[in-house]
């Protein structure tokens, strides 16, 4: 699993940055979250294959986090796209994409489906082959909700030399990789222990943007691997961010300790800071394991705790 970020900024593309838009990538599965404007732009600038993606997730619907997209989807009626793309999001998202696809004259060639998610509600909405999908009840101005992503438990992989070696067919090699022992014909029994490679435990991703700290959010982000976390201000304007409805990069941090994840990745940097070496010192100061994103930057997911 990794997240590639595509957009850091709030309010406006300032000091270099976009809008908020990430590309999460599960095997052959491909998701984006959120659809700043200036989404299409990113994905071209840093060639990101986006071809696969039929879920998009949005978070809010404040512009800096969806103004993009229409252009996005419209974009694929050009694409010759067929596939079905469901977008989920808070209350209005339908809305939204409607009166906006009457005005403009759009219409779409592939099936586009929108579902309104309860954003005071954390449940779980997705469910791949892969993956699953849970909502984030998040404290801000407008109805929004976070995403845990979290992988299914994998089956484990064989050992390549037991197949050879006790010559394995079909059969027995699914019956061993969910959970069988192998039982050769001459009645000898191999342990499944013996003969399989423990799968690497799932991976998780917490994406929480926009929101002031939250102590309820807290008891969701217990154990998981990366939670990348608003940090669109430093202590010295703690005051605006409680007005606001953000979060300071030390209280991001304070979330991450609390919740025992394994890194902690910051964004959404408000457009005062040119550079973001403040909001590192406050929040390594609390929770080592803090980085600040960098737009085109992949990130892998799974990293050990």
């Amino acid at each position: 699993m990794t997240i590639q970020i595509l957009g850091s900024g709030s309010g406006g593309p300032f000091q270099g940055r976009n809008f908020t838009a990430q590309l999460l990538r599960v095997e052959g599965e491909v998701y984006l979250i959120d659809c700043g404007e200036g989404t299409q732009h990113q994905l071209y600038r840093f060639r990101s294959r986006y071809e696969k993606v039929k879920q998009l997730f949005i978070s809010h619907l404040h512009g800096d986090h969806v103004f993009g997209l229409m252009g996005l989807i419209t974009s694929f009626c050009l694409k010759n796209r067929i596939e079905t793309l469901t977008l989920y999001g808070p209350p209005g998202l339908r809305q939204l994409v409607e009166i906006n696809s009457t005005l403009c004259g759009v219409r779409y060639p592939y099936p586009l489906e929108v579902i309104e998610v309860d954003p005071e509600l954390h449940q779980k909405v997705f469910e791949s082959p892969l993956v699953e999908v849970y909502t984030l009840p998040l404290e801000h101005r407008t109805p929004c909700t976070g995403w845990l992503f979290r992988e299914k438990p994998r089956q484990p992989n064989m050992r390549a030399e037991k197949i050879s070696e006790y010559q394995m067919d079909y059969p027995s090699i699914r019956a061993v990789k969910a959970g069988s022992d192998l039982v050769l014909p001459d009645g000898r029994v191999i342990p499944n222990q013996e003969l399989v490679l423990a799968p690497p435990p799932p991976a998780s991703y917490a994406f929480c943007s926009d929101t002031a700290p939250s102590e309820r959010v807290v008891r969701w982000l217990e154990g998981v691997h990366t939670l990348y976390h608003e940090a669109t201000f430093t202590n010295e304007h703690l005051e605006e961010a409680a007005i606001s409805g953000h979060s300071t990069a030390a209280q991001a941090a304070e979330i991450a300790r609390e919740a025992g994840v394994g890194q902690l990745l910051m964004g959404h940097f408000s457009a005062r800071y040119k550079d973001v070496s403040v909001h590192l010192e406050e929040a390594r100061a609390v929770f080592a394991a803090s980085y600040a994103v960098e737009e085109g930057m992949v990130y892998e997911i799974r990293k050990e705790r």
